[in-house]
């Protein structure tokens, strides 16, 4: 896998429901999205990286299960300018899976939304499903 020099912002956030263990949310996050700070709020835990490398296990599991149209399809949906989002399983992130979800209540706890800010979307779009 090559990455590419895009500059860009890369963040997941996900609720904190009360019946949740704030470790075990953390940890479905470091799981998927490692070289990230992660901060826990009152009600959230989110995680930031400004490194491309921070998504290759997205990345990775995009290409092995010859999934990138399905990513394709969401990262333009829900492309807004410089930034983009999509769901993933929080269920799925504990296991160290990657599952999209196409609608927040497909997962019973709530997604991990992640969201993709750069000048060049494009290019990074491009790079996720072309692997370019």
């Amino acid at each position: 896998m090559k990455i590419p020099s895009i500059n860009c912002v890369l963040e997941m956030k996900s609720a904190l429901h009360p019946s949740e263990d704030p470790e075990k949310v953390r940890k479905c996050i470091s799981n998927i999205f490692p070289y990230s700070s992660i901060k826990t709020e009152n009600f959230s835990i989110s995680a930031q990286s400004k490194e491309l490398r921070s998504f290759e296990k997205i990345y990775e599991t995009i290409h092995s299960k010859k999934s990138q149209n399905t990513y394709r399809r969401y990262l333009e949906k829900n492309l807004d300018n410089n930034t983009t989002w999509f769901y993933l399983n929080k269920q799925a992130a504990f296991a160290e899976k990657i599952a999209i979800c196409e609608e927040a209540e497909e997962s019973p706890l709530g997604p991990i939304k992640v969201i993709i800010t750069s000048s060049n979307i494009d290019g990074i779009i491009d790079w996720i499903v072309l692997g370019n």
